[in-house]
C-alpha cells in the first residue's frame, strides 16, 4: 500500500507526510515517488528535484529557496531552505470589492447574558481590576475568600477573576506606546463577560491612578489600600464591595441571545505543518459561518500574519482598513528591528519539529483560520472591536499576550488550534482547543476538545469539521458544554502587552 502525503496547491513542489511515525526510506507514494530517507510525520518531502537557489513552494507560495540541491524524495526542512525577504508593506493593494460566498447559516441563538449596553456575555463573572502589580498579592487573597465564602450564596455568578498585570508603576506613564497597556487594562475591565460591574483595587501611590484609567470612578467601585487601616480593613472593604456587585450579577440569568452577539477570537499555538491544512482552515470555515450569522470575529498575531499579509490585503473593504493594516505591519517590523531580531525568530523548536521550516510556512498556515470573508476593520493592540464581521486585531503571537489582548478587544470566547499541544487557557473566557492531527488527540484525549486530524485521513471534510466547530462554539458559549481546560481549572495569568519604557 502506498504512503500518503498532502499537497495543497498544484504549483507545490513539496508535500507533507501523513503517516503517524513518518515515512521510512524506500517508502513509495502514488505516482511512483520514493522517499530517499526517513522523513518524520508532518515534514515535507520533495516532489521533484529542487536545484540550489530555486523556489520551494507550499500553499502555491514561495516559502524559501533551496540552500543546496534537493533531490526528489528527500526531506525538506529548515536546514536546507533559506527564508526569502518579506513582502514590502508598501506593495499591498486591494480593489475593495472582495468577492465572498457566505456559507448558509439559518437564524441561530445561544444561551448567553444580555448586557445593558447591547453586548452579550458567554460568562457571568465578577472581575477585580488592579491598577498596579503591587496589589496583586492582596487581591489574590481576596479572590480566594470571595470564591470560598461568597460565591456559594450567588449561584448565577460563574466565577470571580483578578485582572492582574505587571503594569502601573515604575513605568514612563506618558511615553510613546504607553497607551497600549493603559487601554488594554481599561478595555479588559469592560469585557461583556463582566456584566458592566466594575471593582478596582489601587495601592494609592502608583502612576496609573484609578482616575487616569477610569475618568469617572467613584468610591463605590474603588478600594485604595493606602487609605485603609491594616489588612483586615482592606479585606473587609474588598469583600463588602464585592458582595454588592455579586448581588446584582446574580440577578442575571442565561437567556436566548442571537449568535450575532458573539465576539469570537481565533488563535493558534504549538503549530505544526498539519495546522494549515486541517485545524486552521476548518476554523476558517467556522469563522465564515459566524460572520454569515452576523457575529464579530477577530484574528491576530502580527508576526504570524506578516508573511501572509499579501493574501489578506485584497480582502480589506476600504482604503482606511488597508492603510491601518499597513501601519500595524510596519509598526511591528520596526518593533522587531528595535530588538535586533527578525521575523523568523518566531517559530519555536516545537514548530520546527512539527515540520514548519520557517515563519513564512507558519504564516501561510496561520492566516487560513481567518476564513474567506472581507476584513471590515483593523484594531491596534487593546482597542475594542467595533464592527460585525471579520476584524484583524493586531497583537504579538505569544499565546498569553495574544489571548489577553483579544480579551481586551472584547473577545468572549476563543478557538485555539494546536499541532504540538498546549494547556493554555483563560479564566475570563472559554478557550476551545482544536488539534491539527489525530496523534495529538489520541495522546491528549482529555485535553483536546475537537480533533481536526480526521481531515488529513479523509474521514471528514473541511466543511464538516468547520460546522462541528461552529456548533461547539455555540454550545460552550451557551453553557451547555465545558471545555476540558475549564473542567480541570487550567488557567494562565493575563499578560498585558507593554512595549513602552520601564523606568
Amino acid at each position: 500500500m502506498n504512503e500518503l502525503y498532502i499537497k495543497v496547491n498544484d504549483r507545490d513542489n513539496v508535500a507533507i507526510i501523513v503517516k503517524e511515525g513518518g515515512a521510512r526510506a524506500g517508502s513509495t507514494f502514488d505516482g511512483g515517488l520514493v522517499a530517499m530517507e526517513d522523513i518524520p510525520q508532518a515534514h515535507k518531502i520533495a516532489l521533484s528535484d529542487i536545484p540550489s537557489g530555486s523556489e520551494v513552494l507550499r500553499y502555491g507560495e514561495v516559502i524559501g529557496h533551496a540552500r543546496e540541491d534537493i533531490t526528489k524524495g528527500s526531506w525538506v526542512n529548515e536546514r536546507n531552505v533559506k527564508i526569502r525577504e518579506a513582502v514590502p508593506v508598501e506593495s499591498l493593494t486591494s480593489s475593495f470589492d472582495h468577492e465572498w460566498t457566505a456559507p448558509e447559516v439559518g437564524p441561530r441563538t445561544f444561551m448567553g447574558y444580555r448586557n445593558a449596553d447591547g453586548t452579550f456575555g458567554t460568562r457571568n463573572i465578577l472581575a477585580i481590576t488592579t491598577t498596579v502589580q503591587c496589589v496583586e498579592g492582596v487581591v489574590n487573597v481576596a479572590v480566594d475568600r470571595i470564591r470560598r465564602e461568597l460565591l456559594p450564596k450567588y449561584p448565577n455568578v460563574d466565577d470571580v477573576a483578578a485582572l492582574n498585570h505587571a503594569y502601573g508603576c515604575g513605568v514612563a506613564i506618558s511615553a510613546r506606546n504607553a497607551e497600549i497597556p493603559i487601554r488594554t487594562i481599561l478595555n479588559m475591565s469592560k469585557n461583556p463577560n463582566f456584566g458592566g460591574e466594575l471593582l478596582t483595587v489601587s495601592l494609592g501611590c502608583e502612576k496609573l491612578t484609578p482616575q487616569k484609567l477610569f475618568t469617572e470612578i467613584d468610591d463605590r467601585n474603588l478600594v485604595v489600600l493606602q487609605d485603609c487601616k491594616g489588612f483586615q480593613e482592606i479585606m473587609d472593604e474588598i469583600m463588602d464591595k464585592a458582595e454588592e456587585k455579586l448581588e446584582r450579577l446574580n440577578r442575571r440569568q442565561r437567556e436566548e441571545c442571537p449568535v450575532s452577539g458573539l465576539v469570537v477570537g481565533l488563535q493558534c499555538g504549538g503549530s505544526d505543518a498539519f495546522s494549515g491544512v486541517t485545524a486552521n482552515p476548518a476554523i476558517g470555515y467556522a469563522a465564515d459561518m459566524l460572520v454569515a450569522a452576523g457575529a464579530r470575529v477577530m484574528f491576530s498575531e502580527v508576526s504570524e500574519v506578516r508573511d501572509g499579509v499579501h493574501l489578506l490585503a485584497p480582502r480589506t473593504v476600504s482604503p482606511e482598513v488597508l492603510e491601518k493594516l499597513k501601519r500595524e505591519m510596519s509598526w511591528y517590523d520596526d518593533y522587531l528591528a528595535g530588538g535586533e531580531v527578525d521575523r523568523d525568530a518566531n517559530p519555536t523548536p516545537g514548530n520546527k519539529q512539527g515540520g514548519l521550516a520557517n515563519i513564512i510556512e507558519k504564516s501561510l498556515g496561520s492566516v487560513v483560520k481567518s476564513g474567506t470573508s472581507p476584513i471590515v476593520d483593523v484594531l491596534s493592540p487593546g482597542e475594542r472591536i467595533r464592527k460585525s464581521g471579520l476584524t484583524f486585531a493586531a497583537t504579538p503571537a505569544s499565546d498569553f499576550v495574544c489571548g489577553t489582548q483579544q480579551f481586551s478587544s472584547g473577545m468572549t470566547i476563543q478557538v485555539f488550534s494546536t499541532g504540538r499541544g498546549t494547556t493554555y487557557n483563560l479564566r475570563v473566557a472559554p478557550v476551545i482547543k482544536v488539534s491539527s492531527n489525530t496523534a495529538l488527540k489520541n495522546k491528549w484525549f482529555d485535553l483536546i476538545d475537537i480533533n481536526a486530524g480526521d481531515i488529513a485521513s479523509g474521514e471528514k471534510t473541511l466543511e464538516e469539521k468547520g460546522r462541528e466547530i461552529f456548533e461547539f462554539i455555540i454550545d460552550v458559549a451557551g453553557g451547555r458544554k465545558k471545555t476540558f481546560s475549564d473542567e480541570y481549572g487550567l488557567y494562565n495569568a493575563l499578560t498585558v502587552f507593554n512595549p513602552a519604557p520601564i523606568t
